[in-house]
């Protein structure tokens, strides 16, 4: 690691995914998101010469934020990965935010008034979200900010990841470290 401080990232310019599914992906995000359609590049190939020519198409995702598909013309749908449609199935997703309860609300109701399957609003700590997905299966979440982070959130929040990195250093032994050893060291943290 470097002593040197990094540039400042000012926001995520845009998510990117494929998708085989072009028009129903335009109709979701455009129609039932309700998010701008912003720019596209077409190209014939890119790079290697076994890339196919593609559509990459991006959403206005809001604050400066865009969300992007690549349509890959003429090529079959790549097999999703195998593994648990659970917590690591929803591990990789993008997040939307929203101001209030009944904004938060309105969106649950205007997804399932679209037949989209959305979750109950679920907690988290200083978050209130919305969990559902796209036609391509990607997972999406709205979530509303119930209190913002402040400066005891950070220093808790650094001597988190500070324990995670040195309990689980050694890579992920769950018969040999658990998540109380993590919770020990870092109240040892504390401590000092």
């Amino acid at each position: 690691m470097t002593d040197s401080p990094a540039p400042t990232l000012s926001g995520v310019h845009h998510t990117a995914f494929a998708t085989w599914k072009p028009k129903e992906t335009v109709e979701f995000y455009r129609d039932v998101l309700g998010l701008k359609p912003i720019h596209a590049i077409t190209a014939k190939g890119w790079g290697r010469d076994s890339h196919p020519d593609f559509v990459h198409f991006f959403f206005d995702a809001g604050q400066g934020s865009a969300i992007a598909f690549f349509y890959y013309i003429g090529t079959e749908p790549m097999a999703q990965p195998a593994g648990p449609r659970g917590y690591l199935g929803m591990a990789r997703h993008t997040a939307w935010t929203v101001g209030s309860e009944a904004e938060l609300d309105a969106w649950a109701a205007r997804l399932q008034s679209q037949g989209v399957k959305v979750s109950e609003a679920i907690q988290h700590e200083v978050i209130r979200s919305l969990y559902f997905r796209d036609p391509n299966g990607y997972p999406l979440e709205i979530s509303l900010t119930t209190r913002m982070p402040d400066e005891v959130d950070a220093a808790d929040a650094a001597l988190t990841i500070q324990a995670m990195i040195e309990t689980f250093a050694d890579g992920p032994a769950p018969e040999t470290k658990t998540i109380e050893d993590m919770w020990r060291r870092k109240g040892e943290l504390v401590a000092r």
